[in-house]
């Protein structure tokens, strides 16, 4: 037998060679916590219930640092990083320099395009410390790739679409979808054609009704520890209107329509003109779209996890997911040729005092009044004014005595954290300067280190005790610590490449970007801390 018979012989019993899926679909779904996804799965035949099952299915990925919010999360994903290397520590940071409280995309270089700018909000991912998935797409196909982010949130698409892809979120100034300047000079034809829908318009004077019948729902529609006029404009029983109490459309009814389900239509058709207008999928160059929807957590927020709003939101969301994994499939040619992840930003507690009602050790802690409490205890400890603003888990200390050395900074932010120990909503709290020298015997200082970014974190940071909700509200409820109900989500990797399956093991979020891409046959972020879920990949 011949050498070149021999050579040739050998190469056929090797499998193919590898080859990139055509399209990349990013799914993120705000709020979803793990414990919310299981509890209404039994329910979920459409586009989400399909994809638990015929996907690999990760129930228990948890953030390993501590403030669990929608912009750290989203650029956790997007990079494969913790806070500490990517820098988004929080939604909203204080900017030290102008005594405000910013968006952590915040760049008043670039203005929104073809909508209103406000100079502290988000517009461009000149923050994010790291590189994202998409630009790794895009450097690994020499900028062939296209990659498209679109959410309701800013502080969702930018972190998706990187520094070199497009993001484009929903104004509710104006009712449309926009971008800003970084992104783009001028509105592509395709989302011009969107806008000029006027979706959001279309849905005023409706209202949110019930998708089954009230017997399928759990529990009760009207409770106690809902706000009596959820945002300002809603009712907090079916059916919702939908007018903001508006005559004819406007931003209370953008509003409106950014909390109720309808939103998820808009992200679809979105998510489609961009598959037409840009073309993903239809050549062997890998593209990215990623989709991250908003009004779970909007919905959260004001009626809590257990609510009929929450059931009718996911229920309508698994049709949405249908609708749109079907269009992927056909923008790139069939299933074969495409790759699904799902995932979310972060979970979220119960009202806390439903969870009292329930008999819940729970409490409600408002920032404001601890703020107050802790600057007393300071000026008493010091003889000075030292202002204090908390923002999450983190506290921002300044005033002139502070910033002119008037007083000794160690010594303040070390009271301030010993003050904070003594609380009773608190589990320990740590001067940044002792951050990486305090002991956790608990295992909750690992989280804060993970979450601390310099400049932009608190002078101090804390930990509440579990069921204790820091919130700015009387009513609804908020997110972001790292117990279980706020840092654990799902992630499910569908379509080629991926070895479906339940993996009950608990992973961390920093894997979705280093899965994806292997999945892409390409390099992964450049600061990702995670790794590819090799136990997921078929290797074909």
């Amino acid at each position: 037998m011949s050498r070149l018979l021999v050579a040739l012989l050998v190469l056929s019993a090797l499998p193919a060679a590898a080859r990139a899926p055509k399209l990349t679909l990013f799914i993120s779904v705000d709020a979803l916590g793990s414990e919310l996804l299981l509890r209404n799965r039994p329910r979920l035949t459409g586009g989400l219930g399909k994809l638990l099952d015929t996907g690999a299915f990760y129930p228990y990925a948890r953030y390993a640092y501590a403030e669990a919010r929608t912009a750290p999360g989203h650029a956790t994903l997007a990079t494969g990083a913790n806070p500490w290397r990517h820098g988004i520590v929080d939604n909203d940071v204080h900017d030290r320099a102008t005594d405000q409280r910013v968006q952590a995309y915040m760049d008043p270089a670039y203005a929104v395009l073809d909508g209103v700018t406000v100079p502290t909000a988000d517009a461009s991912p000149g923050n994010l410390m790291a590189e994202t998935l998409a630009d790794r797409l895009r450097v690994s196909t020499q900028g062939r790739g296209k990659v498209v982010a679109l959410s309701f949130k800013a502080r969702a698409a930018i972190p998706l679409a990187g520094r070199q892809g497009q993001a484009w979120w929903f104004d509710e100034a104006t009712g449309k979808m926009v971008t800003s300047t970084w992104y783009a000079k001028a509105v592509p034809a395709w989302m011009q054609a969107l806008n000029a829908r006027k979706l959001a318009d279309a849905a005023f004077g409706k209202t949110w009704e019930l998708l089954r019948p009230r017997a399928e729902y759990l529990g009760e529609d009207d409770r106690a520890a809902e706000p009596p006029k959820p945002y300002g404009i809603m009712g907090r029983t079916f059916p919702h209107a939908l007018h903001g109490g508006l005559e004819k459309p406007g931003p209370a009814s953008y509003r409106a329509f950014a909390v109720s389900p309808r939103s998820h239509d808009l992200l679809v058709q979105a998510a489609k003109a961009a598959m037409e207008g840009e073309g993903l999928g239809r050549d062997d160059v890998p593209d990215l779209l990623a989709v991250s929807f908003s009004n779970t957590d909007v919905v959260f927020h004001a009626f809590g996890p257990t609510s009929w709003e929450m059931q009718d939101t996911l229920l309508r969301l698994d049709q949405a997911l249908g609708e749109l994994i079907t269009a992927a499939e056909r923008a790139a040619g069939g299933r074969a040729n495409l790759v699904i992840a799902l995932s979310a930003d972060h979970g979220g507690a119960e009202i806390p005092e439903a969870w009292v009602q329930a008999g819940v050790p729970a409490m409600r802690i408002h920032p404001v009044e601890v703020a107050k409490g802790l600057a007393q205890e300071l000026r008493e400890k010091f003889g000075v004014d030292v202002t204090v603003k908390l923002q999450t888990l983190d506290v921002y200390l300044g005033g002139k005595a502070l910033e002119s050395g008037q007083v000794d900074g160690v010594a303040v932010r070390r009271a301030a954290a010993a003050w904070l120990s003594k609380q009773p909503f608190t589990v320990t709290a740590v001067a940044k300067d002792d951050l990486d020298t305090a002991p956790d015997l608990a295992g909750l200082v690992a989280p804060l280190r993970r979450g601390y970014y310099p400049m932009r974190s608190g002078d101090v940071l804390f930990m509440s005790k579990p069921f204790h909700v820091m919130s700015d509200y009387p009513r609804g409820t908020n997110h972001g610590t790292p117990y279980a109900y706020d840092a654990q989500v799902p992630v499910v990797f569908a379509g080629r490449g991926v070895k479906p399956g339940l993996y009950p093991q608990e992973i961390d979020p920093v894997d979705v970007a280093p899965t994806l891409s292997a999945l892409l046959e390409m390099g992964m972020p450049a600061s990702a801390e995670g790794k590819p879920r090799a136990e997921a990949l078929s290797g074909r």
